[in-house]
């Protein structure tokens, strides 16, 4: 359990809270509105689904997939080792052998190459997720702490004026939205810079003379 795991029922309780203000109009030009017209979602809503991720499923898919690493190792040892014979045909799977080798295990575009970059994206997603969950538990910590929620609170208890409780949800969705907005964004980014690694891998098969349908194979 962690920072946002722990403030989750308090902050849930008051985000609920503001977006049953927020539902009946925030105030008119105030910054939540560029905020809640790019995240399409009241802050509560966003909060609650954002609670779903957690870092260490993406980081357990890392060590799975660098596990894989080692079937393909094998594989290639195995491609490796020399053939005891000679000839046109022993020449063929050379052009084979040495083929699939580059395809499997040689740079960033081979197999082994792409399940590395997996690796890495997942990795750097569950640095994500982990950063944007200390962020929003900061933001929510404020939040919970602030004259806004007490006015929202006393609002929503139909004790307080409509239209002060309806600025202070604003200004507490502003916050939470803000959190939530620079955590999109940083997984945007992401996924921009990892793309060209994640890239379907293609055959880069080498061009061969020789066919083995028309030689002859000499053992020896």
């Amino acid at each position: 359990m962690d920072a946002l795991d722990r403030l989750a029922e308090p902050g849930l309780d008051l985000l609920a809270r503001v977006d049953t203000l927020l539902a009946a109009g925030a105030p008119e030009g105030h910054r939540l509105w560029p905020l809640l017209r790019r995240m399409q979602v009241l802050p509560g809503a966003a909060v609650r689904e954002f609670l779903d991720l957690h870092p260490a499923p993406l980081a357990d898919a890392g060590h799975a997939v660098r596990r894989l690493i080692r079937g393909y190792d094998d594989a290639c040892a195995m491609l490796a080792d020399p053939v005891a014979w000679s000839g046109p045909a022993a020449s063929a799977y050379d052009e084979a052998r040495t083929a699939l080798l580059r395809h499997l295990d040689e740079g960033p575009e081979s197999l082994v190459g792409r399940l590395e970059s997996t690796a890495g994206y997942a990795d750097a997603l569950a640095d994500w997720v982990e950063g944007s969950r200390l962020a929003l538990a900061r933001a929510l910590a404020d939040v919970l702490r602030s004259a806004e929620a007490v006015t929202v609170h006393s609002a929503t208890a139909a004790a307080g004026d409509g239209r002060v409780g309806a600025l202070a949800a604003a200004e507490i969705g502003t916050r939470v939205l803000s959190v939530l907005g620079v955590a999109y964004d940083g997984a945007e980014t992401l996924l921009r810079q990892w793309a060209p690694s994640l890239a379907e891998t293609a055959w880069r098969e080498r061009a061969t003379g020789v066919r083995i349908a028309n030689s002859t194979m000499r053992i020896g």
